[in-house]
């Protein structure tokens, strides 16, 4: 039972409400019992209803605080790794030192995907986002991987997190080698999680491809800071396709298209879309005046967060790896990364950035870091979705090993009241 209620009087009638503490966090009200008497809570985009119960993850965005099964996301980046903090969010807790490098071959060995998924890339036109191509074949995994489809099963459940992990980054890096035309790198198990994706993305038959080790680790980095972030758009859309009983790859496909989307998981490419835009440094200025004019429809891309009102704690880690990246390929002097380190400058020194905290966010440093590493703006939002898998996969098997019921949200409407059918010679 609830310790706390709250009371609804409506029209002289008074409803006695739960309020319910979590761990941390701001208490909620159960208003459940509303529909029972005639009522609907109206709330476009849920801003301020909590849909499930969850231990995974939790942000303060006041206090610029993100936590990973209660880790701040800063001491994982410094001290963890991508595997790591997938089995974190998986299983609950970190693996001791057998259970890590179980987890790790584990994952490493399935890397490889079924030789007849290599024909559905030919249905696709060459020159198809890889987004879309994305949504199209990780939904045909369950085609492929139909053996462990009973998600009442939890070892079916653990199967399918298994290849879901260990086959994106190769998907991934088909979708790029198909739009480019070269042939598909098979994955390299010797090789980390990172440096494997960035050889399938980069290397040729023809010639010896090198992975520098701060390079991978700088795409370690991306993977980790994307692993999770509570119950965004395609979190949430990846729960209610799960709460119909859709099998795990179809609820990761449709998270895929609603990343896909610009206000979501399209920012860092959004990101490159505006450094272009302004063009050189000496633009700079012209350009801020235009972002603090709200009359101007020009607008920061990268800077400001709708969760965070402190400065993204994942982008300080984000930045540090941005330097690495920058210094280890010898790019702080080109003009992009002049104009972004020009603009961070600013954003961290302007009044008006400060106190409207329009901080750099994750997307402004991750989509820098791409753009260094040679990956194409389309590709971005493909990297955020193979990062965020373990995320979508940890949400998706917390809500079905518990009590769920299928998402049905409703609504206010607005329509025409009930109303005769007239026949069509008299309309």
């Amino acid at each position: 039972m609830a310790e706390k209620k709250a009371l609804l009087s409506i029209e002289g009638k008074e409803l006695e409400l739960p309020v319910y503490s979590g761990s941390t966090g701001p208490d909620v009200i159960d208003v459940r019992s509303l529909t029972a008497n005639g009522y609907f809570t109206y709330d476009p985009g849920f801003v301020s209803t909590a849909s499930c119960e969850s231990k995974i993850t939790y942000i303060d965005g006041n206090n610029g605080l993100l936590l990973h099964r209660g880790y701040p996301i800063e001491q994982l980046a410094e001290h963890s790794d991508y595997l790591e903090t997938c089995y974190l969010l998986i299983y609950g807790e970190l693996p001791n030192a057998v259970e890590k490098e179980q987890f790790q071959k584990t994952i490493m060995k399935h890397t490889m995907v079924h030789e007849q998924l290599i024909d559905l890339f030919s249905g696709f036109r060459r020159d198809a986002h890889p987004m879309a191509v994305m949504c199209g074949v990780v939904g045909a995994l369950s085609a492929f991987y139909h053996d462990s489809l009973d998600i009442t099963n939890e070892n079916h459940r653990e199967v399918c997190a298994y290849r879901l992990i260990s086959k994106m980054p190769t998907l991934a890096a088909m979708a790029y080698k198909y739009s480019t035309g070269q042939p598909f790198m098979y994955p390299r198990n010797d090789l980390s999680y990172g440096g494997n994706f960035l050889h399938m993305m980069f290397a040729t038959p023809c010639e010896e491809y090198e992975v520098s080790p701060v390079l991978a680790r700088a795409m370690d980095r991306i993977f980790l800071l994307h692993a999770d972030h509570e119950q965004n758009a395609s979190t949430s859309t990846v729960r209610l396709a799960g709460s119909s009983g859709a099998n795990p790859f179809a609820c990761i496909a449709a998270g895929i298209a609603a990343l896909w989307g610009p206000a979501h998981g399209g920012a860092n490419e959004a990101v490159l879309v505006m450094l272009n835009e302004i063009g050189n440094v000496e633009n700079i200025d012209e350009f801020i005046e235009r972002a603090k004019d709200k009359d101007d429809p020009f607008r920061l891309m990268g800077f400001g967060h709708r969760v965070y009102k402190n400065f993204d704690p994942r982008a300080k880690v984000m930045k540090q790896t941005c330097d690495e990246v920058l210094h280890e390929l010898g790019l702080q002097d080109d003009p992009l990364f002049k104009i972004a380190k020009r603009l961070e400058q600013i954003a961290l020194e302007d009044e008006y950035f400060i106190e409207k905290k329009l901080y750099p966010n994750v997307d402004f440093y991750s989509g820098i870091i791409l753009k260094a590493l040679g990956v194409p703006t389309e590709m971005f939002t493909v990297i955020f979705a193979t990062g965020r898998t373990p995320g979508w996969i940890a949400h998706w098997h917390e809500m079905i090993s518990g009590d769920y019921r299928i998402g049905r949200p409703r609504q206010l409407y607005t329509g025409a009241t009930s109303r005769d059918f007239v026949p069509l010679e008299r309309r």
